[in-house]
């Protein structure tokens, strides 16, 4: 069907799907090359690491302060602005070797982070405005490709970096990316309607803290769930399958890679799955269920490492497994946000619900250092136990509903 013939509201959501991906790819793509580059120059995989503390702390400020932007400004402005963020944050990583250094990385690394953050609310947001009110499967079917697609376009990004960096170097690369994206974003600035996401009572900026006691819940659960993850995820598990195992750095960059890609396909299947086993819109119930399996992932795959029981293929088959059941969780989470949202305001309840993720992802990257550092990557696991633990009970809290929907075609 020609892209004239779609109706509006769609027209809008393959614009900001595309400015989405099209920002995951060069996000997946930069954090590669700075693994990579700083690699090369010597730098330790937890030094590494902790080159992007700044771009997850950001993360918590932004998503806090754009969702009140977004309400005041409209959703094509912030996420424009995320767009033209990171073609800056692109533009100070093509300074001479000399200027590269780690402060000036960090820097740039912030203000990519910024941009994320905006562009991902943005995104969020905008699907509550462009789905007719009460088409709850058709929200959660457009939630959960855009959320699929992405992670699957971020593990892309990770081998495009990878390329990149190998045919052209780091200055290079990062210049075909700032040129890529700049001509997305005069796209953007073109196609993206005004209006979008612009609450019609303007909240004062003492709004910016939910009063909704489901978002406050929900956004408590989503801390504990993404710390989770990222406890044992973000630096223990490469350091270890690097010095444990003895794999070398692209087996390592490509596996991981790979597995955030296989995270994205079944994020993006995520309706589909949680409609055969329910037949009904997902809720709280579903929520505290499906966590209350993933809980007892981290805790075999412990136990295995413990006991010696085929650490390699324990640790592999236990991280795929892992990343198949948190997908659903995920894609579960980013519905209900959604779904849970006020029409008028959206960002502001999807900003705050993503300040708390982005604080999970905060905790889980400097727990993960210090813990594997000090105690090993059995401790990270037993830690993500208890956090999944954390985030069963808080989802006990969460509104139960009997919506049913039919399963997605």
């Amino acid at each position: 069907m020609p892209f004239a013939a779609l109706s509006s509201e769609l027209k809008q959501y393959l614009v900001v799907t595309g400015n989405y991906w099209a920002f995951t790819l060069t996000d997946g793509a930069l954090r590669m090359l700075v693994v990579l580059h700083f690699h090369s120059l010597g730098y330790s995989p937890l030094d590494i690491a902790l080159l992007f503390v700044f771009y997850e702390f950001f993360g918590v400020v932004t998503n806090l302060v754009g969702g009140w932007l977004g309400a005041h400004i409209g959703l094509n402005r912030t996420m424009n602005i995320g767009l033209g963020l990171q073609i800056v944050a692109l533009a100070m990583l093509m300074v001479p070797s000399s200027i590269l250094t780690v402060g000036w990385v960090m820097a740039a690394q912030a203000l990519s982070g910024i941009a994320k953050d905006l562009n991902k609310m943005s995104a969020k947001s905008a699907v509550k405005a462009l789905v007719p009110t009460n088409a709850e499967g058709t929200l959660y079917k457009w939630i959960a490709v855009l959320t699929g697609s992405k992670n699957a376009l971020k593990g892309a990004g990770f081998f495009l970096g990878g390329a990149l960096l190998s045919l052209v170097g780091f200055q290079g690369s990062v210049l075909i990316m700032a040129g890529a994206l700049t001509m997305v974003w005069l796209g953007s600035l073109f196609f993206l309607k005004s209006e979008i996401g612009q609450a019609k009572n303007k909240p004062k900026f003492t709004q910016l803290f939910s009063k909704s006691a489901p978002i406050n819940v929900l956004s408590a659960a989503r801390m504990f769930l993404f710390g989770a993850r990222d406890v044992w995820f973000v630096v223990a598990l490469p350091v270890f399958l690097a010095s444990q195992f003895g794999w070398d750095h692209w087996t390592v960059g490509g596996f991981l890679a790979l597995w955030v890609i296989g995270y994205g396909v079944v994020q993006g299947f995520a309706p589909k799955i949680t409609a055969r086993t329910s037949g009904r819109v997902p809720d709280g119930r579903a929520a505290m269920i499906w966590v209350g399996v993933l809980t007892v992932i981290p805790g075999l795959i412990a136990l295995a490492l413990m006991n010696n029981i085929t650490p390699q293929i324990s640790l592999v088959a236990g991280l795929l497994i892992f990343g198949a059941i948190f997908a659903v969780n995920s894609s579960l989470h980013s519905y209900l946000i959604v779904s849970y949202a006020r029409e008028d305001g959206v960002s502001l309840d999807v900003g705050f619900y993503y300040m708390a993720n982005a604080m999970g992802r905060l905790l889980g990257t400097l727990l993960s250092g210090w813990i594997y550092q000090h105690y090993g990557l059995v401790a990270c696991l037993w830690v993500s136990c208890a956090m999944l633990g954390i985030t069963c009970v808080i989802s006990h809290w969460l509104p139960a509903t009997d919506k049913k929907m039919s399963v997605p075609s």
